[in-house]
């Protein structure tokens, strides 16, 4: 039989009916210990539940072959498995961050893999000339958001690829924004795709997670995975079973999101209260030509100005109905958010932006509800 197909994959990766009883759905083993016998063996393999457990196995083992990656690693959030990649690094090393990034990794560089004597430096990872003059002996890491949170931007992850084996670095891309059905890293020359599993895996708003998929087995994998087991930041088995049953849905729920968010894009373009639109299934997009080359849709994820300034901006999320003024993505539910404030005052992300997690109501009533909001800003 071929290699099955993503939508396949999602349903039956890791999955069988249950040995001991038949049931379709897979237990929960909510373990933490295991039977050891009397020679000091363990029989079925697994030992304690901080370093394994058979669902979380089972999710990593469903979430490898989605990203097309040697193993995967499931970690207790996206923050969690992040920490799990900038992990792999020592003393000495030092990480090359795009400028528009997840607030909360540049808090994790500053405060935390800072402490450890790992240097870093923001660059515009779209200029492939000013990464390699930014790029120093020493500089182990690339790590890359395409599209990125919350400007949408979009980078060459092939070109970024090649230039880190150049440099003897590894390339991280955190794809949380596309997920494996819209955008594949490790198949352009990445070496770690990370998720927050708490976004589009989850699909829910219900449990938080994250994970690490390693492009080739290894060093890398090893060195992720001894932080995932010695440093103990793991899902708990039920997070695990929530986020594997939700994979089943996600190539569907993302695609109809993503159909729903270029329709948003499209319209909002037109609204007078609208300055501008992030969103890179426009034309108009600077990475669009890019985009459409290394994804197979634009992504559910999209950003606007609003006249008025950040005033304008507040007034516009606290009219909506249907989109929940909440910080988090990729839920069934629509988001709005207004990211500034999120981020703290040393933000570079514009005041009067908003950022919308587009979910799968309707596109006609997700609409209808942006334009009553916008109105009053007009």
């Amino acid at each position: 039989m071929d290699t099955p197909r993503l939508e396949t994959l999602a349903v039956h990766a890791a999955r069988a009916p249950d040995p001991a009883t038949g049931a379709i759905a897979q237990p929960i083993h909510l373990t933490t210990t295991f039977l050891r016998e009397p020679d000091g063996s363990y029989p079925h393999g697994w030992i304690y539940g901080r370093t394994e457990n058979p669902t979380r196995r089972e999710l990593e083992l469903a979430i490898a072959p989605l990203e097309g990656g040697a193993d995967c690693v499931a970690f207790g959030s996206g923050a969690a498995a992040t920490l799990g990649v900038f992990g792999t690094l020592r003393s000495g090393d030092h990480v090359l961050v795009g400028y528009d990034c997840y607030h909360g990794t540049l808090k994790q560089l500053a405060n935390v893999v800072g402490r450890w004597g790992v240097t870093h430096a923001r660059v515009d990872m779209a200029d492939l000339d000013a990464v390699r003059r930014a790029t120093t002996p020493n500089t182990r890491l690339l790590w890359v958001e395409s599209p990125s949170n919350p400007l949408l931007r979009i980078v060459d992850l092939a070109a970024l690829a090649t230039l880190a084996r150049e440099h003897g670095a590894r390339l991280a891309v955190d794809n949380t924004f596309a997920t494996p059905v819209l955008q594949r890293p490790l198949a352009l020359g990445a070496d770690y795709a990370m998720h927050s599993t708490t976004k589009y895996f989850g699909g829910h708003s219900d449990v938080t997670g994250g994970a690490v998929v390693v492009r080739e087995p290894g060093e890398p994998l090893e060195l992720v995975r001894r932080f995932q087991q010695e440093g103990g930041g793991v899902p708990s088995p039920f997070d695990c079973w929530l986020v594997r049953r939700s994979l089943a849905t996600l190539p569907l729920r993302v695609r109809q999101q993503c159909a729903n968010a270029q329709a948003l894009a499209q319209a909002l373009c037109a609204e007078p209260a609208v300055a501008q639109v992030y969103y890179p299934g426009l034309p108009s997009h600077p990475g669009h030509a890019l985009a459409a080359r290394q994804m197979s849709a634009f992504g559910a994820m999209l950003s606007i100005r609003v006249r008025g300034g950040e005033p304008g901006a507040m007034a516009v999320a606290a009219r909506t109905r249907l989109f929940t003024r909440a910080t988090s993505l990729g839920a069934v539910e629509s988001l709005i958010e207004h990211r500034a404030s999120v981020e703290g005052p040393d933000t570079p992300t514009p005041r009067d932006l908003l950022r919308l997690s587009v979910g799968l109501e309707h596109v006609d009533d997700l609409l209808a509800d942006l334009r009553q909001a916008l109105a009053g800003a007009a």
